[in-house]
């Protein structure tokens, strides 16, 4: 970890917060409790005990391993629906084959990103590919669920393929920290995602010792997730690690430090960032469907069993 990276920092353009902007204190850190996903695989549930009015508009966020298959151990999903929301998946190791009933798809590994808006609906599916299988190796990821306004839930479906050559580069005031920009704008930099719900997304990795100060949108919140290693968050210096997230307040910028010392198996302090415009509408999740009544839900549900919702291509 990780797959993006750059031999001189100091070569990309550098963000840094004004002086005076408001800093963020983080005010509560969580830990991921472990699960199994799918047909097996292992994930750590991120946002798992924090209450909605901190996510909001993000649902859920699950860590995919940390994992090293053996051979004839690499595990996906089977063909499952869904609708009113969108999936992120970040692939830092490893690799992951998409398939959707609205034509979307495609391999994604080693820092791509795959953006599907189910919006209205569909069925898909993600498996490793047959090498890796075969194989064995390396599997790390994340997937984030983002949700839809009420307005956008039932709009046409869209799967974006964003390979880790687009993906924003830029670092901190004294090239101590790579900052990753999926999605959203940071003091003017632009990540590649195209978001219905303004988010910003991003992994950062610090070198040991290093603080990183970046402005963030006073309409957002503000999340931090520790992927691999430690450090401390917001201007009180309050400890997270791998499994942590960081849920922060209010201000205009956010502080992020590396400990000087980190763990043997990550070089640095790994962080993935998120923040967003919350949506403040009712939001009712059910498995794989987040609608706004329990009535949406039960629509959904009805239209999965009835085939609305798209049929499984035929292979090839």
């Amino acid at each position: 970890m990780p797959a993006v990276t750059v031999e001189n920092p100091l070569t990309l353009p550098r963000v840094a917060a004004p002086a005076d902007a408001g800093q963020r204190s983080a005010l509560h850190v969580s830990t991921a409790p472990s699960g199994f996903e799918g047909e097996g695989f292992p994930v750590r549930r991120a946002f798992a005990g924090i209450n909605y009015r901190y996510l909001d508009p993000f649902i859920m966020m699950d860590q995919m391993g940390e994992v090293e298959y053996a051979p004839g151990e690499p595990k996906g999903t089977p063909w499952h629906p869904h609708r009113g929301f969108e999936t992120v998946t970040y692939i830092i190791d490893g690799t992951m084959k998409h398939r959707d009933s609205h034509g979307g798809g495609g391999t994604i590994s080693d820092g791509d990103t795959q953006w599907m808006t189910a919006g209205s609906g569909l069925l898909h599916i993600e498996a490793p590919p047959e090498e890796l299988v075969m194989t064995g190796g390396l599997f790390h990821g994340l997937q984030l669920w983002v949700n839809l306004p009420k307005s956008d839930k039932m709009m046409a479906p869209r799967y974006q393929d964003i390979g880790r050559g687009r993906v924003r580069l830029l670092t901190s005031s004294d090239g101590g920290a790579l900052l990753r920009l999926i999605a959203g704008d940071i003091d003017g930099h632009e990540g590649p995602g195209i978001t219905h719900t303004p988010i910003t997304m991003m992994h950062v990795s610090l070198n040991p010792g290093a603080e990183l100060t970046l402005p963030w949108r006073s309409d957002f919140n503000a999340l931090a997730y520790g992927l691999a290693g430690r450090g401390t968050a917001g201007p009180e210096g309050r400890p997270f690690r791998t499994g942590q997230t960081v849920v922060f307040g209010d201000g205009d910028s956010l502080t992020l430090r590396a400990d000087a010392t980190q763990e043997s198996r990550s070089p640095n302090f790994e962080v993935v960032l998120l923040g967003g415009r919350p949506i403040r509408e009712p939001m009712m999740h059910y498995g794989p469907f987040v609608m706004n009544t329990h009535a949406e839900l039960a629509q959904a549900f009805d239209d999965y069993q009835a085939g609305r919702l798209g049929v499984i291509p035929a292979e090839g």
